[in-house]
């Protein structure tokens, strides 16, 4: 595979971005893989090499780009220390979703522009509130997402008149959540009304339960669980093999 960082110009400015390039000649599927909230390291890296083994381009952008560059967090102090848990969460907050979403026009315009990429079979994941943009991905540009997952995400249902899960409608590609089973960013309830959403607007998904704390999927953050990261890549494995592969 070639790893490397490129960077890609958006409406704001420009955005470093980690590309894995699988082997093989010819059009591969892509992946745009959302970070999480503590930013672009080595551990999401081993993530979207993952991928890329499995023979998917991936493009996994620094979505704080807009404050500094390879920005990021040492789990063990975010889940440890609560002034660094704000100092990320403020982070978080300020990236709002007409910027996000002006943001993934442009990293979909990146994958697709690529000869080695085939455009019609892109997929996206997401982790924490990666998930929640993953999501969004899907509801803003239905056209351009076969499949989307969203792995421990927060943030999906809310009273907010913009909530995410209030653009099911629009939604085409087939969606996974997998939601830790302690975790208030999405809770029993967050859950049940994402369930009638989707149902009423007739998408198709997988809604999962995982026994574990959010952040379980990550192999660098102390409530990493190794059985259940396993059960998730499997999982989104399927998911991608399934609906990212050529059509007749």
């Amino acid at each position: 595979m070639k790893k490397e960082t490129i960077e890609i110009r958006t409406p704001d400015g420009v955005a470093a971005a980690y590309e894995v390039t699988p082997d093989g000649a010819g059009e591969h599927a892509a992946i745009l893989f959302f970070m999480d909230g503590l930013g672009v390291r080595d551990a999401l890296r081993a993530m979207a090499d993952r991928l890329g083994a499995a023979g998917y381009h991936v493009l996994m952008p620094d979505m704080y780009y807009r404050v500094g560059r390879e920005l990021h967090w040492d789990p063990r102090e975010v889940f440890g220390n609560p002034e660094k848990l704000a100092e990320m969460r403020k982070q978080i907050v300020g990236m709002s979703t007409d910027n996000v979403m002006r943001d993934a026009r442009a990293y979909l315009d990146t994958l697709g522009a690529r000869p080695d990429v085939d455009g019609s079979r892109i997929g996206a994941i997401g982790y924490c509130m990666g998930g929640r943009f993953a999501f969004l991905t899907a509801s803003h540009y239905p056209e351009r997402l076969r499949a989307a997952a969203a792995i421990h995400p927060g943030g999906l249902v809310s009273p907010d008149p913009t909530s995410p899960h209030l653009g099911a409608d629009h939604v085409l590609a087939r969606l996974y959540f997998g939601r830790a089973s302690e975790d208030a960013s999405f809770s029993d309830e967050h859950a049940r009304t994402l369930d009638e959403a989707l149902t009423r607007a007739g998408v198709r998904f997988q809604l999962e339960l995982y026994a574990a704390k959010h952040g379980w999927a990550v192999g660098d953050t102390p409530v990493y669980d190794a059985a259940e990261a396993e059960r998730h890549w499997k999982a989104i494995l399927a998911l991608f093999a399934d609906e990212l592969a050529p059509r007749a």
